[in-house]
C-alpha cells in the first residue's frame, strides 16, 4: 500500500518544490533556490502559511512590488545559467496582474521563473469576491488568464490532485533549454488551505537532466561545406552562448578557423573584448567595424540568436550579394531563420563539433581577412579611448565618461546590469566585457524598471562578486522600491544613477523620427504648454538615500571616479549619483552604425516630419528578405 501524508495544496507545493533538482555535465543543482512573495487574502493562509511551516527547507524574500520581484528571480536565473530560479508568489488582482511584465521579459528571453498568483475560489462560496474579475459569458476567468500569453506553461489548480501532473509538467518546462520561460500555476486560495492525502512518492527528490544535444550528421556535413566555402565569414554570437556556457568552444572555434566574432546584446562578453577574434557589439547598436564586416559577409554563422531587428539592422545590415546564414541553435524556430541552413544542437555541442570537423581540413580565413578586421578592430579601440577620455575632470562628465569611469575601476568579476534608456546603445557599442557573464544587459523586452531588482537577484546568486545596477532616471522613477528590500536584506548592490532630465533615448529618437523631442524631457510646461521650461527640482539622490541606501554625489569627473571607488569596495547597498547631460543634448557617444526601423508619419505639415519621412524612405529600399 502506497504511504501517504496529509497536507494541504500549498504545502505540498512548497515541499514538492525544496527537493527538485537540475543536472548538467554531472553537476547538480537546486532548482527552487528561493521564493518571493507579496502576501494578501489570495495566499497568505496557504502559500504563505506553507512558507512558514518550511522556512527550513524553502528560503523566502520579501518584495515590495511583484513585477520587481520576477525580475529579481529572473536576474538569479540569469546568473545560475538558467540552472537554478525563484519561484514568486502574489495575491489575487492587482498582485497578480502586476507579474504579466516580468513573465514577458523572462519568456523573450528564455529565463526560467515560476509564477504562483493566488486566483479566486475554485469553489464559488459567493460570487463575486473581493478583486474578482466578472465576465459574464465565462464562469472559469480570472485575471490570472492575462499570463496565459506570456507564460511557456499555464495551468490552473481546482483540484488537490491536479497539482501532480501540474508541478511535474511544470519543471519540465522551466529546465527545458528550448522551451524555458514564465510557468505559471494559478492557485485558488481556497484549493491552496484544502488538505490531501498525498503519495510520499511525490516528495522524492527529483533530478531534471538538462540536455546538450549534438548535431545531426547531414546538418553538420552541410555546415562545414557552407564554412569551407566562405571566404568573408562572420559569427554572430548571441545569448544561446552564454545560456549553454559555450564561451570556451566559441574561443576555440574563433581561434582555430581565424573568424571573427560580432555579438549581440545577449551575446556580448561570449569572447572578452581584447581577444584578437572579438570584434565588438553588431546592429543598430553595433561597432563600425562588426557593421562594416556584416554589411561584406558572405556567411553569416549565428550562434544562439533570435536575429532581432536591432542585430539585423531592421533586414538592412547584412547586404553581401550571395550572403548564406548558417545558424547554430538548440531552437529549431530560431535555427530557420533568414532562410538559413539550419544546425540544430545546443551551442556548446555544436561548435565543438564544428571545430573538430573543420581541423581535420586544417580550415582558416585568408590571412589578409584576419589583418583587415584586426587593424579595423584597433581603430575602433580607439574611438572608444576617445570617448571616455576627459580632459577637464573638474566639469560634469557625458555619458560615455561616466561609462568610461566605471570602466577604469572594474575587473572580471564585477558584474554590470542594464536595460533601457539610452544607456544599453553606448554600452553595447563601448563596453569592454572582461568575463563571460561581466555584461548583463536586458534586451529581449529592455524593460525600464529591470536593474534594481536583478541586481539583488544576481548578487544572491554570486554574492562575493560586485554587481552594479546601471539606471537612468526615467527608470529609476518607475521602480525603486527593492532598493529597500537591499537593505532589508543587507544585498549589498551598487547603483550608479545617471541623472540627465528625461527620456533621452527616446528623446533622440523622436527628434530623428520628427517628433520633436516631444513628451520627453522632465521640465516644467513652458508658456505654450510644452514641457520646455527649467528642469524638475526632483533630487534622486534624496530619494535613494530615503529609501536607506548610502548615496555618493558626484559633480565631475574626478569625483565620479572617487565615488565609484568607494562605492565598488562598501560592503552595504550604495549608490553614486551623477547628472550628466539634459535630455535635449547627444551622449557624446559614436552614433548608430546601422538602421533602426521605427515607422515615420507617412504624411505631415511640419517639416521636421516630412524631412525625417524622406530620410526613413531611403532607408527601406534597403530592406532584404531572405528567402
Amino acid at each position: 500500500m502506497t504511504s501517504t501524508t496529509r497536507l494541504t495544496v500549498a504545502q505540498a507545493l512548497v515541499r514538492f518544490l525544496s527537493v527538485q533538482y537540475t543536472e548538467r555535465d554531472g553537476i547538480r543543482h537546486r532548482l527552487i533556490d528561493a521564493t518571493w512573495g507579496i502576501f494578501g487574502h489570495g495566499n497568505v493562509a496557504g502559500l504563505g502559511q506553507a512558507l512558514v511551516e518550511y522556512a527550513d527547507a524553502m528560503p523566502y524574500h520579501q518584495g515590495r512590488n511583484e513585477q520587481s520581484m520576477v525580475h529579481a528571480a529572473i536576474g538569479y536565473a540569469r546568473q545560475s545559467g538558467r540552472l537554478s530560479t525563484h519561484a514568486v508568489t502574489t495575491s489575487i488582482g492587482p498582485g497578480a496582474t502586476n507579474l504579466v511584465t516580468g513573465a514577458a521579459l523572462a519568456t523573450i528571453n528564455h529565463l526560467p521563473v515560476l509564477l504562483l498568483p493566488g486566483d479566486i475560489f475554485a469553489t464559488r462560496p459567493a460570487d463575486p469576491v473581493l478583486q474578482q474579475l466578472e465576465v459574464p459569458y465565462a464562469g472559469d476567468i480570472s485575471v490570472n488568464d492575462c499570463l496565459r500569453p506570456v507564460s511557456k506553461y499555464f495551468d490552473r489548480i481546482h483540484r488537490p490532485e491536479a497539482l501532480i501532473p501540474a508541478a511535474l509538467q511544470a519543471m519540465r518546462v522551466l529546465t527545458d533549454p528550448v522551451e524555458t520561460g514564465a510557468v505559471t500555476l494559478a492557485m485558488p486560495q481556497d484549493v491552496q488551505a484544502e488538505a490531501h492525502d498525498w503519495p510520499d512518492e511525490f516528495f522524492a527528490e527529483r533530478t531534471w537532466v538538462v540536455r546538450r544535444p549534438g548535431a545531426d550528421p547531414t546538418e553538420l556535413a552541410e555546415a562545414v561545406h557552407a564554412i569551407r566555402a566562405a571566404r568573408r565569414p562572420l559569427v554572430v554570437a548571441g545569448g544561446g552562448v552564454h545560456h549553454s556556457r559555450a564561451e570556451e568552444a566559441l574561443e576555440e572555434f574563433a581561434r582555430t578557423t581565424g573568424i571573427p566574432v560580432a555579438s549581440t546584446q545577449a551575446g556580448k562578453g561570449s569572447l572578452r573584448f581584447d581577444h584578437p577574434q572579438d570584434v565588438g557589439a553588431v546592429g543598430h547598436t553595433g561597432t563600425a567595424t562588426a557593421d562594416e564586416l556584416a554589411r561584406t559577409a558572405d556567411l553569416v554563422i549565428g550562434v544562439g540568436t533570435r536575429y532581432t531587428d536591432f542585430t539585423t539592422a531592421s533586414g538592412t545590415l547584412f547586404t553581401g550579394e550571395n550572403v548564406r546564414f548558417l545558424n547554430l541553435n538548440i531552437a529549431p524556430y530560431d535555427g530557420h531563420k533568414l532562410s538559413g541552413l539550419p544546425l540544430i544542437a545546443d551551442a556548446r555541442s555544436g561548435l565543438a563539433e564544428l571545430t573538430e570537423a573543420l581541423q581535420m581540413h586544417a580550415h582558416r580565413v585568408p590571412d589578409a581577412y584576419v589583418t583587415e578586421y584586426s587593424e579595423d578592430k584597433e581603430r575602433w579601440e580607439q574611438r572608444v579611448d576617445a570617448c571616455f577620455e576627459a580632459d577637464e575632470p573638474d566639469v560634469r562628465p557625458t555619458q560615455p565618461q561616466v561609462i568610461g569611469a566605471l570602466d577604469a575601476i572594474v575587473d572580471e568579476s564585477d558584474i554590470v546590469i542594464n536595460a533601457a534608456g539610452s544607456l544599453p546603445g553606448d554600452l553595447h557599442k563601448l563596453w569592454r566585457a572582461r568575463s563571460a557573464d561581466q555584461y548583463h544587459l536586458e534586451y529581449g523586452y529592455s524593460c525600464m524598471g529591470y536593474e534594481i531588482p536583478a541586481a539583488i537577484g544576481v548578487k544572491l546568486a554570486a554574492p562575493d562578486r560586485p554587481v552594479w545596477a546601471l539606471v537612468g532616471d526615467g527608470t529609476y522613477l518607475m521602480m525603486p522600491t527593492e532598493i529597500v528590500t537591499a537593505v532589508q536584506e543587507g544585498v549589498a548592490i551598487k547603483m550608479l544613477l545617471v541623472q540627465n532630465h528625461g527620456y533621452a533615448s527616446i528623446g533622440g529618437l523622436s527628434e530623428e523620427t520628427g517628433g520633436e523631442r516631444y513628451g520627453t524631457a522632465y521640465r516644467f510646461r513652458a508658456a505654450d504648454g510644452t514641457f520646455s521650461g527649467a528642469p524638475l527640482p526632483v533630487d534622486l539622490a534624496a530619494n535613494a538615500a530615503s529609501l536607506g541606501m548610502r548615496v555618493l554625489r558626484a559633480k565631475t569627473v574626478a569625483d565620479l571616479r572617487e565615488a565609484l571607488a568607494e562605492a565598488r569596495a562598501a560592503d552595504t547597498p550604495t549608490c553614486v549619483y551623477v547628472e550628466t547631460e539634459t535630455a535635449d543634448t547627444v551622449s557624446g557617444a559614436p552614433p548608430a552604425q546601422a538602421w533602426w526601423d521605427v515607422p515615420v508619419a507617412e504624411t505631415a505639415t511640419r517639416s521636421s516630419a516630412v524631412k525625417a519621412r524622406e530620410e526613413y524612405d531611403r532607408h527601406v529600399t534597403a530592406r532584404r528578405r531572405f528567402l
